[in-house]
């Protein structure tokens, strides 16, 4: 019997996370068909990470199956990209301060979270790790 490692992401793969490129998240709806939606990403050196809110679609499905997929492409080379799959886990703590960390990235501010807004933050222990170009 095999024990297989967790993938590691090189450095140029986990830079695409840490620049602003624009993720896609895919989680798997109760019926087994895929629910898809673009999400700002990050990394943390072990995990991709997203954030969302309570009340949502993905919270909902990934607390019913963990799977999920976060597609990202470098946004001035397409063809340069990088798909992680694997185990989410869910975590109000440090969610609201790690959303305001993702607006300054993408939208160089601090995110206006809505009154009320429980956010959650998504971390994704990889499994596979398919890329092209890096």
């Amino acid at each position: 019997m095999s024990v297989r490692s967790q993938p590691t992401l090189t450095d140029a793969q986990a830079q695409l996370f840490l620049d602003p490129n624009f993720g896609v998240a895919a989680v798997i709806r109760p019926d087994g068909t895929p629910h898809l939606s673009v999400v700002w990403v990050d990394w943390d050196g072990e995990h991709v990470l997203f954030n969302t809110a309570e009340g949502r679609a993905k919270p909902t499905y990934l607390r019913r199956d963990p799977r999920v997929t976060v597609f990202v492409m470098e946004r001035d080379d397409p063809y340069t990209w990088i798909s992680v799959s694997g185990s989410a886990e869910i975590d109000e703590e440090g969610a609201e301060e790690h959303i305001h960390k993702l607006s300054r990235k993408y939208d160089g501010r601090d995110f206006s979270v809505p009154e009320g807004q429980q956010r959650l933050l998504v971390k994704v222990t990889p499994e596979r790790v398919d890329a092209y170009g890096v």
